[in-house]
């Protein structure tokens, strides 16, 4: 049994009629439980629980602070390389969009992590697109090596694999993973992917589960909200949160609620998802669980992201650059325009002003098997 099939009871659940009977007397009853069942966490995502966002977001405030303490631990990613072989209509590196293709050389992986070590951050989120033939698994296991020499904590956000190959790269020194679903409704994923690998709605799905019985000491999981109703997707990526952290309680489990940004081929998401539907979404999932990581990239602006903060967030990328060599090449085409441009200073200022501390390393290995 995988998530596929706990996914698959709401496969024809009428979400609109379970929102339109909730009372708004049920989410303050919830709000005041010490555990909550999915269903309660369905009815805090509900258009009736907007009106109680300030109880939600003062409980998930403590509730982080008593699990995660006040810290945030930043991150930044490393675009490896932008060849890709699937068109995804809502992403720039998308095969049918005109921009220069590049894979960094070892060499270049080099200088890059240089730079970014230069700023103090331990810990990094290394990218491509899906190409198995520009950026193979050998190639990511190569520059996984170059870069253990500079930070203590390197995650993959690539096409997904399989578990032996999750084992190979965890073998390098890989440690976590961040996959997204993109959209949870398997039509909508369908005219999303009209082509290419990633028509595989299962493999991806499954995807997470692979790389957790390799090993991996991470895992966040995320829907692009924007795609689809969002309380719906917001809802699946809990549950899928919740079955990880079950089902493999020896990893580290988180969500990431990115909204689609501006990018080339000029892609209009078709559900608008405002920053109070972002904040309901994150307090809910806080309330549901409690121990549960959530990453807020820079697709968000500055201001929100200050915000943010204090309301259930425990990881934050900081000077991101969504182009590969873009650290060096400053002409290069992003994957997708940046929100919050601050670099790694500005952002350790922000926490240290709002009573915070900004992590840069929260994990080491102490032994490889070398």
């Amino acid at each position: 049994m995988s998530f596929f099939e706990e996914f698959k009871r709401y496969d024809t659940f009428d979400f609109d009629g379970f929102f339109a009977c909730t009372a708004s007397d049920n989410v303050g009853k919830i709000i005041a439980k010490n555990r909550l069942h999915e269903r309660d966490y369905l009815i805090l995502l509900s258009p009736v629980a907007g009106h109680h966002l300030e109880e939600m977001a003062q409980k998930a405030h403590r509730l982080t602070v008593q699990h995660f303490g006040r810290v945030i631990l930043l991150y930044t990613p490393l675009y490896l390389s932008n060849f890709c072989v699937n068109h995804c209509v809502y992403c720039g590196f998308q095969i049918n969009n005109r921009l220069e293709r590049k894979r960094l050389t070892p060499g270049e992986v080099e200088q890059e992590a240089g730079i970014i070590a230069a700023t103090g951050l331990k810990h990094i989120l290394i990218l491509t697109g899906e190409s198995r033939q520009e950026s193979p698994v050998s190639y990511i296991t190569e520059c996984a090596h170059i870069l253990k020499q500079y930070f203590t904590s390197i995650s993959i956000e690539i096409y997904p694999l399989e578990e032996s190959e999750y084992a190979e790269l965890i073998s390098a020194g890989v440690d976590g993973l961040t996959i997204y679903q993109e959209v949870y409704d398997e039509e909508i994923y369908a005219q999303m992917h009209p082509a290419g690998p990633k028509r595989n709605y299962r493999f991806r799905l499954e995807a997470p589960e692979r790389a957790c019985r390799a090993g991996m000491r991470t895992v966040n999981v995320g829907t692009l909200l924007g795609l689809n109703e969002w309380r719906r997707e917001a809802f699946i990526t809990g549950l899928h949160a919740d079955y990880l952290q079950n089902k493999f309680p020896d990893t580290e489990v988180s969500i990431s609620p990115p909204r689609i940004r501006p990018h080339l081929g000029g892609f209009q998401p078709a559900f608008e998802v405002s920053d109070r539907n972002l904040v309901q979404y994150m307090v809910a999932f806080r309330l549901f669980m409690p121990r549960g990581g959530i990453t807020i990239s820079t697709r968000e602006s500055a201001g929100l992201r200050d915000h943010l903060v204090k309301l259930g967030a425990t990881k934050m990328s900081a000077g991101s650059c969504t182009a590969v060599g873009g650290r060096t090449e400053y002409n290069s085409t992003g994957q997708f325009e940046i929100s919050d441009e601050r670099n790694v200073a500005e952002m350790a200022g922000m926490l240290y002003s709002q009573s915070y501390q900004p992590v840069y390393k929260d994990w080491q290995l102490l032994y490889d098997g070398i």
